[in-house]
């Protein structure tokens, strides 16, 4: 099944919040430093400890420019099936994994 039959209905059903992130949905300082470890470490390992691509493609703004959160954060919460993203939402939150999404839109220094 290719990855874009399984996940726009995923998109469409409002499995993700397409919401914006408020402050109550905000990780924790301490959180907050876990999920950019993750981030550089994890998703680092596949990804590039700079986000520039490796065995998955690269992360940095200008590769993602054309994708939004919401699509970003479906991504990270349930994997692409045919390739070696895996699936994050049994260790993140929705809204900690909006919070990578972000991350990654916004660059490496934000």
């Amino acid at each position: 099944m290719k990855a874009w039959t399984w996940l726009a209905p995923r998109l469409m059903s409002g499995l993700v919040l397409a919401a914006p992130v408020f402050a109550a949905d905000l990780p924790t300082a301490e959180r907050a430093r876990e999920l950019q470890n993750l981030l550089i470490q994890d998703c680092g390992s596949c990804h590039g400890l700079k986000m520039r691509g490796g065995l998955g493609p690269g992360l940095l703004p200008e590769q993602l420019s054309s994708r939004s959160p919401e699509y970003l954060t479906t991504i990270i919460l349930y994997g692409k099936p045919g390739s070696a993203m895996p699936a994050w939402r049994g260790l993140l939150t929705p809204s900690e994994a909006r919070w990578i999404a972000q991350r990654l839109l916004e660059g490496p220094d934000s």
